[in-house]
């Protein structure tokens, strides 16, 4: 058995929600590659991002810091790079270092991939088909389906390094990012099947703080022409928003193919759009889990399987339909939760489920842990090799600091920053804190949510104010002050 320094390959889609994969117990779709990976290593189900959006996990994911700390807090904020990350670590102890893909950590000079030997990015979100990608900095026009060319550019990649030194490629997907465009070959998937919507489906936000029901995200009002392929002529606006509800009989929208639909309630119409955006969202995840199979199937091939650990995840989880949304950004579970199957067979047993909780804070950590090399102070996570290797140290973490800051921008998801643990959530909506409305419309005073996620893990009942929960909110409070002094972070006023 080789037991020399560990090859890390590192696959990342976008938005890829854990709850459709089928080793994690999918009820909508099979991800037979996916499953590969949990098959023969260990799958974690409970792995967090410490703020559901795009380009802020992607900068803790890379440097081992908390979005304040890399300031990466939104999108648009983009990474210095000059900063530290785990490549430029890796690199500088002999590994071989590249990144393929989705980069989304902004362009030029000053944010393009550093720490890197080799990269080939998408510019921002990137396109489903024809991308034009840049090329350790020149741009490049490629022609095809992005998920197929990415997997091409990875495999390239991986013929022509060096084979006496370790390596360390970034492979990520744009896929299945919105708009959702899927390729020839999966385009046709579930024709004529309909797709089981969630449990959350009709959730009507009651019992709740007013962040869930002014979120700009639902299945029903929200979408919009381009996600849901809808003919539009010149000029019109992409919007389609529901008609009011005695107005909707005889209600069409006529689709990209010519078709013309009509609907007879609210409720048909909401579950049409479920199954128009849905389908094309499995049948992209669909071409990913395709092309993870041929990458896996190079390692075979070529030797490489038995040193290499190979990693699936996304950069946050998303909403399937789940409280009649899509999107993410909220604390609660199918926003948090990130898919993580990792395998390792010179060091990992195949074949096992950790329910230790890891975050996204502690991937550079863990690769820098598996190389044989010392982590830097300034990170933040914590390393899981010995989670890996069977063994939990007494002092594991049993709970996390949340936040997202994109107060009133996308979505109209409201600001906010919690605490779980394997028991119990605490989210606090600070925005009017600082001053900001909740709402557009009205001020709202600062709202806290706690749920049970033993008793309701579908987190629809907010226990927050039941004095019965007393002493759960005072003990979580504790501890919410405490993870945001370890992340060197300040609380808002409202908190007691």
């Amino acid at each position: 058995m080789r037991t020399s320094r560990p090859n890390i390959l590192f696959v990342m889609s976008d938005d890829h929600a854990a709850h459709a994969l089928g080793c994690y117990g999918s009820r909508i779709n099979r991800t037979p590659n996916l499953d590969r990976i949990a098959a023969e290593g260990v799958r974690f189900d409970n792995c967090f991002c410490t703020n559901s959006i795009c380009e802020p996990s992607r900068a803790t994911i890379l440097t081992g810091t908390h979005s304040h700390v890399n300031r990466v807090t939104t999108i648009g904020a983009h990474l210095d790079n000059r900063q530290e990350n785990v490549a430029k670590i890796l690199q500088r102890n002999g590994y071989q270092t590249a990144i393929v893909g989705k980069w989304h950590l902004g362009q030029g000079p000053a944010h393009w991939p550093t720490g890197f030997d080799h990269w080939n990015i998408l510019q921002g979100q990137g396109p489903y088909f024809d991308p034009e990608m840049v090329c350790n900095g020149t741009k490049v026009q490629y022609t095809g389906y992005t998920t197929d060319i990415i997997t091409d550019l990875a495999i390239e990649w991986l013929d022509g390094r060096s084979p006496d030194r370790p390596f360390l490629l970034l492979y990520h997907h744009k896929a299945p990012h919105r708009p959702w465009e899927p390729d020839a070959k999966h385009a046709g998937m579930y024709a004529g099947v309909d797709i089981p919507e969630p449990p959350t489906f009709h959730d009507d936000y009651t019992n709740r703080a007013e962040a869930a029901r002014a979120a700009t995200m639902r299945i029903d009002r929200d979408l919009n022409a381009i996600d849901l392929k809808l003919r539009t002529e010149e000029g019109t606006r992409w919007n389609t928003p529901l008609p009011p509800p005695d107005r909707i009989e005889g209600y069409t929208l006529t689709t990209k193919e010519g078709e013309t639909v009509s609907f007879a309630g609210h409720e048909a119409l909401k579950s049409w759009k479920y199954q128009r955006y849905i389908k094309d969202y499995l049948r992209c995840i669909a071409s990913v889990d395709d092309n993870v199979g041929r990458v896996l199937d190079y390692l075979d091939a070529h030797h490489l399987a038995e040193n290499t650990i190979v990693i699936y995840t996304s950069d946050q989880g998303f909403f399937l339909g789940d409280h009649g949304w899509y999107d993410k950004r909220f604390m609660y579970e199918e926003s948090l939760r990130m898919p993580f199957v990792l395998r390792y067979p010179a060091r990992v047993r195949p074949g096992w489920v950790s329910t230790d909780m890891i975050l996204n804070l502690d991937f550079a950590q863990t690769f820098l842990d598996c190389a044989g090399i010392e982590a830097p102070s300034h990170m933040q996570g914590r390393s899981f090799r010995s989670l890996l290797e069977g063994r939990r140290p007494a002092d594991w973490r049993t709970s996390m600091y949340y936040r997202y800051w994109m107060h009133l921008a996308h979505h109209h998801v409201y600001a906010h920053y919690g605490v779980r643990t394997h028991r119990h959530k605490l989210i606090y909506y600070y925005a009017d804190a600082l001053g900001q409305p909740n709402t557009i419309d009205e001020p709202k005073t600062r709202e806290w949510e706690l749920f049970d996620l033993a008793e309701d893990p579908c987190e629809l009942h907010n226990l927050y104010g039941n004095p019965a929960h007393a002493e759960t909110v005072r003990e979580l409070k504790a501890e919410l002050r405490r993870l945001q002094a370890e992340a060197g972070d300040e609380p808002y006023p409202g908190e007691s």
